[in-house]
């Protein structure tokens, strides 16, 4: 029996959500009568910390596109698209709906692909004949790459849920292989959706990383309760430790509930405190994931992944009930720095907190130095918690929390690793580590490295901030 983890059991979606169509069926959509107008701002590709993602699925069967908050996203997948066991491509579902996403999307710099398969009822005889097939294969690339020309789109997920190990693997190693070369050479993207974890998680070789330009892991519908937050991070960890790197390990979360499955935005609907917890009593427990538990994945993920994916996009909630938002928030996306009291930042003998050669570059040392007029020197305390200079935040490296992790300079992030507090005794705590910053070795020469410890009334603790 195929392994039957999922993004959506089809049969439950639309009884519970009341979704008029299902997977490959070409129900349409209801669409607004008016669309948002081109967007302006900054893209979320620019607000977010570079190179993270936010990727949203978008059903074909739910949803309006006009209410999608495209500053918030860098990708979108239009599900799903259906193959025929000959390699050729089953109808795309409401293609009047996909022509508005890709219009919308792109007059916000948000990269629009067609997902190709998702769970189907557990059918994935279709994909298993193609690939086993040499000339099916072939014919499958081209009709994606049909597929992506004639809807203007940026790539494709590839939803084979799910390719055993042994022959089957094999197999799909050779259609990712096939797809990659094609759509890269023609500057398109080729990502995968993956099961979370598992022995079914071996049909995807690691020959596999090499050829998609990330893998959107399927961390929910599984956990007790559903998708927490240490089932979900040992998820990502489980394929990172097959050797996926960091900048493709894209960690996805569920915007919907288990054992039942509820939209999360009929779940604070009913009561709006439900968006601050995993749980609640719906005739019996329902489990998803509120607010607080989707930053921490994504504080989590800007440290440790290459970006946070959604399923899906029509069931998240509005205003400041959103996920997306939450995301969207705990990665550091703003269009506009906090404030706050600009200057220098003393200690122990008068020296200054410094950045090493005024250097920017993520991971650029903090120290101790002498005080002079040097951008390096400059620090803005700001109201949101960060200490920033030269664009950057003050930030404790790899969110270490032991004694002695040294500080460092990173792009903004939102990450508890970023957040400090001016206690009243002349501390600066770190909450997230419980340590305080802290010259080392209580040394005050010119060089001394910047790190946190356990909090104590040393002079080497002792800052003095901007007034």
């Amino acid at each position: 029996m195929k392994f039957s983890r999922s993004r959506i059991a089809i049969a439950a979606l639309a009884l519970v959500t009341g979704t008029a169509g299902l997977i490959g069926t070409n129900a349409s959509t209801p669409k607004a009568e008016a669309a948002p107008a081109a967007a302006t701002g900054v893209t979320a590709a620019q607000a977010l910390p570079a190179g993270f993602k936010s990727v949203g699925y978008m059903p074909s069967w739910s949803g309006s596109v006009t209410a999608i908050q495209y500053s918030k996203l860098t990708h979108i997948n239009y599900s799903f698209a259906l193959p025929n066991s000959n390699g050729s491509l089953q109808g795309i579902p409401d293609p009047g709906k996909l022509n508005q996403l890709v219009s919308l999307a792109h007059q916000s710099g948000v990269k629009v692909s067609l997902a190709i398969g998702g769970w189907n009822d557990g059918n994935d005889s279709n994909f298993e004949a193609l690939a086993g097939n040499s000339g099916a294969r072939t014919t499958f690339v081209n009709a994606v790459m049909g597929a992506i020309n004639q809807y203007n789109l940026d790539g494709v997920d590839i939803d084979w849920e799910y390719p055993d190990p042994g022959t089957s693997g094999n197999n799909y190693t050779a259609l990712m292989q096939q797809l990659s070369n094609t759509l890269h050479a023609n500057g398109k993207l080729l990502t995968a959706a993956v099961v979370s974890e598992g022995g079914t998680a071996n049909g995807v070789q690691p020959a596999v990383f090499g050829y998609v330009d990330w893998l959107n892991i399927m961390a929910y519908d599984g956990g007790s309760p559903h998708a927490n937050y240490d089932w979900s991070i040992a998820s990502a960890n489980f394929w990172k430790n097959r050797g996926l790197p960091k900048a493709k390990t894209v960690l996805g979360v569920p915007f919907y509930s288990r054992p039942t499955y509820v939209a999360y935005k009929d779940i604070v609907a009913a009561n709006p405190n439900n968006a601050n917890v995993d749980c609640y009593n719906n005739g019996g427990q329902q489990c998803y994931n509120g607010i607080p538990t989707i930053k921490r994945k994504t504080q989590w993920a800007v440290a440790n992944a290459g970006g946070i994916m959604n399923w899906e996009l029509s069931q998240d909630a509005t205003g400041s009930l959103s996920l997306l938002s939450a995301i969207f928030d705990a990665a550091g996306g703003t269009t506009t720095p906090p404030t706050g009291k600009t200057g220098q930042i003393k200690g122990i003998a008068g020296k200054c907190v410094d950045v090493a050669g005024n250097n920017s570059a993520n991971g650029t040392a903090v120290q101790l130095w002498t005080c002079g007029s040097g951008t390096g020197q400059t620090w803005t305390v700001s109201t949101d918690g960060t200490i920033r200079a030269l664009g950057k935040c003050l930030d404790v490296a790899a969110a270490g929390t032991a004694n002695g992790t040294v500080t460092q300079l990173y792009d903004c992030n939102g990450t508890g690793a970023q957040s400090w507090q001016a206690q009243s005794n002349g501390n600066l705590l770190n909450p997230a580590s419980g340590k305080c910053l802290d010259a080392t070795g209580q040394a005050s020469a010119d060089g001394t490295r910047l790190q946190i410890w356990s909090c104590a009334g040393s002079a080497n603790q002792l800052w003095t901030l901007p007034a």
